[in-house]
């Protein structure tokens, strides 16, 4: 079967959220200070970003929509062992393993707000614990963030697709 030359994957709400979330994590880790007033409603934007995405997996166009991409045990395995034969495997949307690093990546995110927001609570501000917890999960955040751009780097290479592009423009194009 032909694979198309150009496919319409992620609408505006999707490249929206994606480049604002990047936005966020980008600041709150080099640009704003922690505990300050602007780093603490940053990342309670990134959690609300994430709030919007979620929603917008039940209700959003095709590729957005969770059914789309979800990566079950038996989607990941075909996907893994096409990867290993050296077999293209295309996925208009996210591909299983690209599925479970968004799941990953939102996760920390919301993982990311609540801690934030436990070092402001009277229980819990000044607890050396979470303020730890919460820079490990800043740390395990930026790690899976560059991983999950090395990937797209690396699968673009490997599909003949132009994943970034595709993240800016909305359209995946095919060499």
């Amino acid at each position: 079967m032909q694979r198309p030359t150009a496919v319409y994957v992620w609408d505006p709400f999707v490249r929206l959220f994606h480049w604002s979330l990047v936005s966020c994590v980008l600041l709150n880790q080099f640009v704003l200070e922690e505990g300050e007033t602007a780093h603490e409603w940053t990342g309670y934007t990134a959690a609300a970003l994430v709030g919007l995405r979620l929603l917008w997996g039940l209700v959003g166009p095709r590729h957005a929509r969770f059914a789309d991409w979800w990566p079950t045990p038996a989607r990941v395995r075909r996907h893994v062992q096409a990867l290993l034969r050296g077999a293209p495997d295309d996925h208009p949307g996210h591909n299983p393993l690209g599925a479970i690093m968004m799941l990953l990546l939102m996760a920390l995110v919301l993982a990311l707000a609540l801690t934030g927001w436990l070092q402001t609570t009277d229980a819990l501000w000044g607890e050396d614990w979470v303020e730890a917890l919460h820079e490990g999960l800043a740390n395990a955040l930026l790690l899976a963030a560059a991983v999950h751009a090395a990937a797209a780097l690396v699968m673009g290479r490997l599909q003949r697709v132009h994943l970034v592009r595709a993240m800016i423009t909305g359209v995946k194009r095919y060499d």
